[in-house]
């Protein structure tokens, strides 16, 4: 005769199909969150200019509707600084229990100002159950979000990189530093742009610049400081002076967001482009958009990276079913499914050697077309204090030409 299982040995149950080993006392805590979870309604603050990372959401609101009883709510944003104003906003009216984002994407200075201004609620990540296969010796990021420790307070989801495309057919050695796209610019006027800063690929830019021109990077990992950033910017803005008079329209103008540039690739006016997603280029080919003959590399000494994270605010109303959701999102299901080029293509925080046969076996799609075919090293972020006053200097030197 069969005798029903204690919520205590469910949940150890489910934690060893997931691959987890919880402990009893986790196991009693992670069953009392995902008992006050089921009914909640979780607001999820969210990038919404993909339609991939839409229908993504879509599935993973279905499942976590399906398997845990909670609904997710994918409230589409274009600014995530504006989620920001609006939970600060929230605190200074006294709303402390009852705010209106239960779950935000974020990362950077963002992150960094949440977590000054104390709009975080944790820490909670570590404590999730899925949190024990992520990579946190191979991916160091996924601790550490533009150099600004997370403690805690937000739980990775996908990692980032910046990775330039190119046509083959029309550029049969595309340049692999910033050195090189000089000359290279030099050889090809009017061929290479980048995005606006502040635009975030357009700073993205900016930034990897600061790092390949500055021997010397401790500094770019602290604080920003008056003093610091005028020594670490000068060789910044001498490097973009040389190059600006060389790009589309004579760096006179520039192009508003990353897709732009795609395109102008894609129509030949440009001959590069980048994007933080290595499966960007793999994602477009497989839509048809980019030809079958674009690459994509990474520079030979490295570029820079991070992880984008989940957070919870502190007065969300639904914290326990976000808690839910985020570790449904660690799971090596939905990660599998997030890396998938036909899903996605958004690479995974998780450590393949951490994962059973079974799980990592998710992860085995056959590479393609258009995927960065050797990884360089990754390049930490500058501390999120550094973006702001560059991207003000930048649009004081070159935003109003």
């Amino acid at each position: 005769m069969n005798t029903p299982l204690s919520r205590r040995q469910a949940v150890l149950l489910m934690g060893a199909s997931l691959g987890t080993s919880l402990s009893a006392q986790t196991a009693d805590s992670w069953a009392a969150t995902l008992a006050r979870a089921r009914g909640q309604t979780v607001y999820f603050n969210a990038w919404a200019g993909s339609q991939n990372i839409n229908a993504y959401l879509q599935w993973a609101g279905a499942e976590a509707q399906k398997r845990f009883g909670v609904k997710l709510e994918h409230v589409k944003i274009t600014d995530t600084a504006e989620v920001v104003k609006r939970v600060r906003q929230e605190k200074a009216a006294g709303k402390l229990t009852d705010g209106t984002v239960d779950m935000v994407w974020i990362n950077g200075e963002n992150f960094l100002t949440m977590k000054r201004e104390g709009l975080l609620f944790g820490p909670f990540a570590e404590s999730l159950p899925n949190f024990a296969y992520v990579d946190v010796q191979g991916k160091p990021t996924t601790r550490i979000d533009f150099s600004e420790p997370v403690e805690g307070l937000e739980a990775p989801w996908g990692m980032a990189q910046l990775t330039f495309f190119a046509d083959q057919a029309r550029v049969p050695s595309p340049p692999r530093s910033m050195a090189e796209l000089l000359a290279f610019a030099k050889a090809n006027p009017g061929r290479v742009s980048y995005p606006r800063p502040p635009n975030f690929h357009g700073s993205t830019f900016v930034k990897q610049v600061l790092l390949e021109v500055n021997a010397d990077r401790s500094a770019l990992y602290k604080p920003v400081t008056p003093e610091a950033l005028i020594r670490a910017s000068t060789p910044l803005w001498a490097f973009l002076d040389a190059l600006h008079p060389h790009l589309w329209r004579a760096g006179r103008q520039f192009p508003q967001n990353s897709a732009a540039v795609r395109q102008m690739m894609a129509d030949g006016e440009l001959l590069l482009a980048f994007t933080f997603n290595p499966n960007e280029a793999a994602n477009e080919i497989a839509a048809g958009r980019l030809a079958p003959s674009v690459v994509s590399y990474q520079f030979s000494g490295g570029s820079i990276g991070n992880t984008h994270f989940l957070a919870i605010p502190f007065n969300a109303r639904a914290r326990e079913g976000a808690q839910v959701l985020i570790n449904f999102l660690l799971s090596s299901e939905a990660q599998a499914r997030k890396a998938d080029i036909a899903q996605w293509g958004d690479p995974t925080v998780l450590a393949m050697e951490k994962l059973p046969p079974a799980e990592r076996a998710r992860f085995n799609a056959s590479p393609r077309p258009g995927q960065v075919d050797r990884v360089t090293a990754t390049l930490p972020e500058p501390h999120g204090s550094w973006v702001e006053p560059l991207e003000r200097e930048w649009l004081k030197r070159y935003g109003q030409q």
